[in-house]
């Protein structure tokens, strides 16, 4: 496996209901683990890969990216996108090949930068996933319109949640994610909380319960 990534094992030898999380921009592999117990009573196998890109953060931290920021817009480009949405399709195959995953009910998360990613690979293989979650993120239109061809969107559920405060991608472009969605004809359950950009124990406890019923 080509990708550092940090893993949550439930009890029992499987094959789990699984959910793959995407960190966001400066993040790590370790960012999102902590979810994993409070998440559908601890029972999902829980992977985190790590973005491939360092990022400085200052004189004495680094994090970690998938693809090059342009502000806090789309990707500078489709190449740099598509490069990071291949990145994650070898190391699913990898991970399906090491670790107990129930392919039929396999989950992807993403947060921030990583759930820009996550709509990317999730929308144009719609039929690979259980269920997709974006958390403080946002559908970029060119995103939108590359992938609304597929027919089998309407099968797919998705959760969205938004914090009202969030200072790094307001939620006015949730919002219009959420619309773009819904205009494809694809479920969506959307969240929005007294939070910035973050995740709080009111989301938690709501993105816990989705998952468990999308996830049995």
């Amino acid at each position: 496996m080509d990708l550092v990534h940090a893993i949550y094992e439930p009890a029992g030898s499987g094959p789990h209901p699984t959910l793959v999380a995407l960190h966001g921009w400066g993040a790590s592999a370790l960012d999102l683990l902590g979810l994993a117990p409070h998440l559908a009573g601890g029972r999902l196998l829980t992977l985190c890969p790590q973005g491939p890109l360092s990022v400085a953060l200052g004189a004495d931290a680094a994090g970690f990216g998938w693809f090059p920021l342009s502000g806090v817009g789309p990707p500078a480009g489709e190449d740099a996108l598509a490069a990071a949405v291949e990145r994650v399709r070898g190391f699913l195959a990898a991970a399906a090949e090491r670790y107990p995953i129930d392919p039929a009910r396999l989950a992807l998360l993403g947060f921030s930068q990583g759930g820009v990613l996550a709509y990317r690979l999730a929308l144009a293989e719609p039929s690979r996933f259980a269920a997709l979650i974006a958390l403080s993120s946002w559908l970029p239109p060119p995103l939108a319109a590359a992938v609304a061809a597929h027919a089998d969107h309407g099968k797919l559920p998705v959760l969205v949640q938004h914090g009202t405060a969030d200072e790094i991608i307001a939620v006015a472009r949730a919002r219009q994610s959420v619309e773009t969605l819904r205009a494809l004809g694809i479920p969506v359950t959307y969240g929005e909380y007294a939070m910035g950009h973050e995740v709080t124990g009111e989301s938690l406890v709501a993105l816990s319960r989705w998952l468990d019923e999308r996830l049995p």
